[in-house]
């Protein structure tokens, strides 16, 4: 019967690893279909954004009291599975609590600290799903997250609170039967929430707690493995994108915008025009992005690392007036029109053309045109999201591609154009407005 299980376990442990690796493989492909983009300068500072805003979530603690719920989550989230390399080595070999001879004192320090966390994750959860359904925050109630985005949120709420009380039964069980002398259950001594938790057990024979341990223990390790392969569909991907994301993060100030070569060339033509070819420039040149293609594989990874939060959107200005711009949204439609022509790579094996765009299809001129580029939603981002360079790469495609703008900007260019000014001055009576008379 044992060795059963242990090829149970072991079927149960290559499948999950080998679904969650093909779908990890499929996004890194998706990320990659956008152009290259070199970030790998600066080292230092890239390890410590690592340090300070994924693991330390630093601008998170800008709001203190849900920092400190979405920080015991979180590292809830990574401490207590490091509990899971002693139940797969357990459910491998067929041994139980195989850490706890070679550790000794500091096996019962570990796993009185996993149950604190796990008890807090539980409580932080149950406050988080009373947020977002109950108290209904604003930005959790924004049309962007109906449908699925809003069941995701919740389905992962939920999950967390299930994997902790399995948790917390399972060591609960576990310690009512040291305590009744089960054989395969050697007493390691009382565990700080479990050793209280199962005197509620007392009374049970030890065939039930046995049953109640193993159904808690093989429903916890599943869990886990669900949990991992549901990851890539859900905003959580973040959970393990943050780290990539904040190291590859661009460390320009962030009022900085990337020319294009070709424009700046063209602009030093105009004013030296014995620099030009002599044949023209014969090379033809496309401005900014209207699909995922051309923009860069850091702007895809900022989409599939978004945490779908809503503080770049509740920080947005052009928002918080009534205008459609939704830095969220942007983010989302981003990974939707990606994920979208991932699958059709899948089913095609080369990209098919399927009459879409990200501009236009996903995202609208009205969205675009309503940014003024402020880098709030930079800023706000607690993961180094930039939605702003997404922003700009499609207007610059919209603008100088399809010549689709406001009549503003349009005389506003022809003055550049014409004049070298914003102005409808020449550049002969530029200055006579600063000659009073």
């Amino acid at each position: 019967m044992l060795l059963l299980q242990q090829i149970l376990f072991l079927v149960l442990t290559i499948a999950a690893i080998w679904v969650f690796t093909k779908k990890a493989k499929e996004i890194r492909r998706n990320i990659l279909l956008g152009h290259d983009e070199n970030l790998n300068d600066h080292p230092g500072d890239r390890w410590k954004n690592l340090v300070l805003l994924a693991l330390g979530q630093k601008k998170m603690f800008r709001y203190p009291l849900v920092a400190v719920m979405h920080f015991i989550i979180y590292a809830g989230f990574i401490i207590i599975n490091v509990e899971v390399l002693e139940i797969v080595l357990d459910g491998i070999t067929g041994s139980h609590r195989m850490f706890a001879a070679p550790l000794g004192k500091f096996y019962f320090f570990l796993i009185d600290f996993f149950e604190v966390l796990a008890l807090g994750v539980l409580s932080v959860c149950i406050a988080f799903l009373i947020r977002r359904n109950i108290l209904k925050l604003r930005r959790f109630m924004k049309p962007e997250l109906d449908g699925w985005p809003k069941s995701d949120a919740n389905y992962i709420l939920v999950t967390e609170i299930i994997l902790m009380t399995l948790f917390l039964t399972m060591n609960s069980a576990d310690r009512a039967l040291q305590l009744k002398g089960a054989p395969h259950y050697a007493d390691h001594g009382n565990f700080i929430l479990s050793g209280i938790f199962s005197h509620g057990f007392q009374n049970l024979q030890v065939s039930t707690l046995v049953a109640i341990e193993r159904t808690c223990w093989w429903m916890h390790i599943t869990g886990i493995f669900v949990f991992l392969n549901y990851l890539p569909y859900s905003k959580h991907l973040h959970i393990l994108l943050a780290f990539p994301n904040a190291y590859y993060g661009r460390l320009e100030p962030k009022g900085k915008m990337e020319n294009i070569e070709s424009v700046q060339q063209e602009v030093t033509y105009m004013f030296k025009p014995e620099l030009a070819p002599a044949n023209g420039d014969a090379q033809t040149h496309s401005f900014g992005a209207k699909d995922i293609f051309q923009l860069s594989w850091k702007n895809l990874l900022d989409a599939y690392s978004c945490t779908e939060c809503g503080r770049c959107t509740a920080a947005c200005p052009a928002n918080l007036t009534g205008k459609k711009l939704n830095p969220r949204k942007i983010m989302m439609d981003t990974r939707d029109r990606t994920e979208e022509v991932g699958r059709n790579i899948n089913a095609n094996k080369n990209f098919t053309g399927d009459n879409k765009t990200l501009l236009h299809d996903y995202i609208t001129t009205e969205e675009l045109r309503a940014c003024t580029a402020c880098n709030a939603c930079v800023e706000e981002c607690p993961v180094s999201i930039n939605p702003l360079s997404i922003i700009l790469e499609l207007r610059r495609s919209l603008v100088m591609e399809e010549s689709n703008a406001p009549a503003e900007w349009n005389a506003m260019f022809s003055n550049i154009e014409n004049n070298f000014a914003p102005w409808k001055f020449s550049p002969d009576e530029r200055d006579k407005w600063t000659v009073s008379e």
